[in-house]
């Protein structure tokens, strides 16, 4: 019987390229790449083995230096090796603040074998994006949401049932990325609910003084959701 590992990587590896995108914007699927997967891979079976259904936390989509070198979302390099003790070859680059973010919530909440266990991290849109070489959100013109639409709520649909994802909440990681969480929850009556949390990176780029009790409402919020499990 296929793992939730399984299931995760099989997800990744196949989801479509889009055909038809703005000028300037394009697609492209880490996973497909064999170091990237390989990483993707020794992580998932570590820490995604078969358990109970897990709470989404979403973000909007990966970016080519975190999740798109290490095939692991919200997690750059030196976290993949230091915290998720997947060694690996890739260059130590300086730490991305939102992983920083991310990793003192799961320190916080146990690890990363306790936190994974509750909870998978991903992305609404699961291909990296880029415009003229640099990160691009999918919510950055109306063209791209436009364009990308059908293919996001193709993503949402497949991570619930493919990956057999709690049904009762789900996470949004940014109140930008939650409105359209929500507006997607709306379209397909996938969630019963959807909570919604300051972005990592906006935490850290404009709120790092409160970085302990921006950690600690995290830890609360997802505690809770370890409560009704």
């Amino acid at each position: 019987m296929p793992t939730f590992a399984d299931r995760l990587l099989h997800f990744l590896t196949t989801f479509p390229l889009p055909t038809a995108l703005p000028a300037g914007v394009e697609a492209r699927s880490p996973f497909r790449e064999p170091e990237v997967f390989d990483l993707l891979s020794r992580f998932a079976h570590r820490y995604y083995p078969d358990a109970p259904p897990r709470v989404a936390v979403l973000g909007i989509n990966p970016g080519r230096l975190g999740m798109g070198r290490t095939g692991v979302a919200f997690t750059d390099p030196s976290a993949l090796a230091d915290i998720c003790g997947i060694a690996h070859n890739l260059p130590r680059q300086r730490p991305e603040t939102s992983t920083q973010f991310v990793y003192k919530v799961i320190t916080e909440m146990g690890g990363p074998a306790a936190f994974y266990q509750h909870f998978y991290v991903g992305s609404l849109y699961p291909l990296v994006l880029l415009k003229n070489g640099l990160n691009y959100n999918y919510y950055d013109s109306p063209a791209l949401i436009k364009a990308l639409w059908p293919a996001i709520q193709l993503s949402l649909r497949l991570q619930v049932q493919e990956l057999g994802l709690r049904r009762d909440v789900a996470v949004s990681l940014g109140k930008r990325n939650g409105e359209f969480f929500k507006r997607l929850n709306v379209e397909l009556n996938l969630f019963d609910e959807i909570l919604v949390l300051d972005h990592p990176r906006y935490l850290m780029q404009y709120k790092s003084r409160n970085t302990e009790a921006n950690v600690a409402q995290y830890v609360a919020t997802l505690g809770r959701l370890l409560l009704n499990s």
